[in-house]
């Protein structure tokens, strides 16, 4: 039997950037960026790049799986497909007719939910039936994938979305002259998102969670770690949601949360690309100015106690990798060590790095073998990854590990060593500046964090540690 095995120790330690790994000088990030925060609380960050003539958007709902309370995990994750089905005006031949459809099936629904309850099967059925008649009767009204079909016809490409603890994003890279198009359909979605097929797209979520968590080992392993990483803070709670909790969202909670919390003041627009800042911003005005601000999430009080030890997890399944891990829990992203510890993921990481050369070339425990420092608000994670081999023992793969990780505190890294993780990290960022897409979302994602000017200045901030500066983390936080 294969033996999948994960091992989490408590520590203290400092955050990195792990997809950040990589960066120039601080005057090649000097990107030009105009930033303003509408009365309506809209945050917006224009990076004006005229390179191609195309403008890439990001509009974040900062609303994730941190916000959801008992009973209603993945409402966030199930609102991200539910706002692909349409407005008042969107997706719809006749706004009145679908209406009355959506309140028959919400009558519908109050009157199965009580009789699943008690267990009456007989009444589940038929009042199920029924529903589903209706759901098909309003079908026929429906402009399928309207929305989707108008970015595209446009010449959109990268349309996504997607949510996780903190935000749901939604998408798009845009010619320069159909950004209003982005304007309109996105400022429509934020005031008059009409939850159609929430019942069928409930179904839809189940499945997605049974073929990516319940039917994969490494699925629910990272679930039922995460769970245990986190004792009370809600970052143990899974995106999609718990299964029992899927089964009983309905749309009356999903629209509640939507009329409440998807609003500006919750809401951060990003466009990166060529575009004229001035013009760009009265648009912007235009179509989202008037947009009432919303409701503010209460503040996030909860933190986890202090760790009573070190806590193991060991999963063992026959259909499950050889995968040996550490995690150490981390302070947020913008504490000042956190770039030393980026230093000490590149000497680590990587074909040539210390883990590999030991693990997989020196004692052949393993076929691969990663560092990873993963940023986050409000606590983050420093993790070493090991995929086994099949006859390797795993008390061997984990000396192995912290005897790589003691190196760190005792040894000064060499000059060599230094320079080579710094100037790779430095091109690779280089290179990642001429993507519009990934400007834009990090430029997004930091401002989330709660500064957009940590990503601009990462480069200069990594070059000021010194080696020196990576023993001390180490020494200090005890995790590398």
């Amino acid at each position: 039997m294969k033996k999948f095995m994960r091992t989490f120790l408590n520590a203290a330690a400092f955050p990195a950037v792990a997809f950040l790994l990589a960066a120039p000088s601080q005057a090649a990030v000097n990107l030009k960026v105009h930033k303003e925060v509408l009365p309506n609380g809209l945050t917006v960050l224009l990076h004006p790049n005229s390179q191609a003539p195309t403008v890439s958007c990001r509009l974040f709902y900062v609303t994730g799986s941190v916000h959801e309370v008992p009973g209603k995990s993945g409402l966030a994750h199930i609102l991200e497909h539910e706002l692909f089905k349409g407005t008042k005006k969107v997706g719809i031949q006749d706004s009145v007719a679908d209406a009355r459809f959506m309140a028959i099936q919400d009558s519908l629904q109050a009157l199965i939910r009580p009789a699943k309850l008690v267990g009456d099967t007989a009444t589940v059925k038929k009042l199920t039936a029924e529903h589903d008649s209706v759901v098909n009767e309003h079908r026929k009204i429906f402009v399928k994938d309207e929305l989707w079909s108008a970015y595209q016809a446009a010449g959109g490409t990268g349309l996504n979305a997607f949510t996780s603890d903190l935000m749901t994003a939604y998408i798009v890279t845009l010619p320069k002259n159909k950004i209003e198009l982005f304007m309109w359909l996105e400022s429509d979605r934020m005031q008059n998102a009409v939850l159609r097929e929430f019942y069928s797209e409930r179904d839809v979520v189940r499945e997605e969670r049974r073929m990516r968590y319940d039917d994969k080992p490494t699925g629910r392993f990272f679930e039922t770690l995460n769970s245990m990483i986190y004792e009370a803070f809600p970052y143990r709670v899974p995106t999609i949601g718990w299964p029992s909790d899927i089964a009983n969202l309905t749309r009356e909670m999903a629209d509640e949360h939507y009329r409440k919390y998807y609003k500006p003041r919750n809401a951060i627009l990003v466009l990166a690309g060529d575009l004229d800042t001035a013009s760009t911003m009265q648009m912007v005005k235009k179509y989202f100015g008037n947009i009432p601000a919303g409701e503010a999430f209460p503040p996030l009080t909860i933190r986890d106690p202090e760790p009573a030890g070190e806590k193991r997890l060991t999963v063992s399944r026959p259909d499950a990798p050889n995968l040996f891990t550490l995690v150490f829990k981390t302070p947020e992203v913008g504490d000042r060590s956190l770039y030393a510890l980026d230093i000490a993921e590149g000497v680590l990481n990587g074909r040539s790095g210390r883990l590999y050369k030991r693990l997989v070339e020196k004692d052949k425990l393993a076929a691969s073998v990663s560092a990873s420092n993963s940023p986050n608000k409000y606590v983050s994670e420093f993790g070493v990854s090991v995929n086994m081999r099949p006859d390797a023992d795993p008390a061997k793969v984990e000396q192995a590990v912290w005897e790589e990780l003691e190196k760190l505190k005792t040894e000064t890294v060499s000059e060599r060593e230094f320079q080579k993780v710094k100037n790779h990290a430095y091109a690779g960022l280089v290179r990642s500046l001429t993507d519009m897409e990934n400007v834009a979302t990090m430029l997004a994602y930091y401002e989330m964090f709660g500064d957009y000017k940590i990503f601009l200045n990462w480069a200069d901030e990594l070059d000021k540690v010194s080696a020196a500066d990576v023993q001390d983390v180490a020494k200090l936080y005890k995790c590398c």
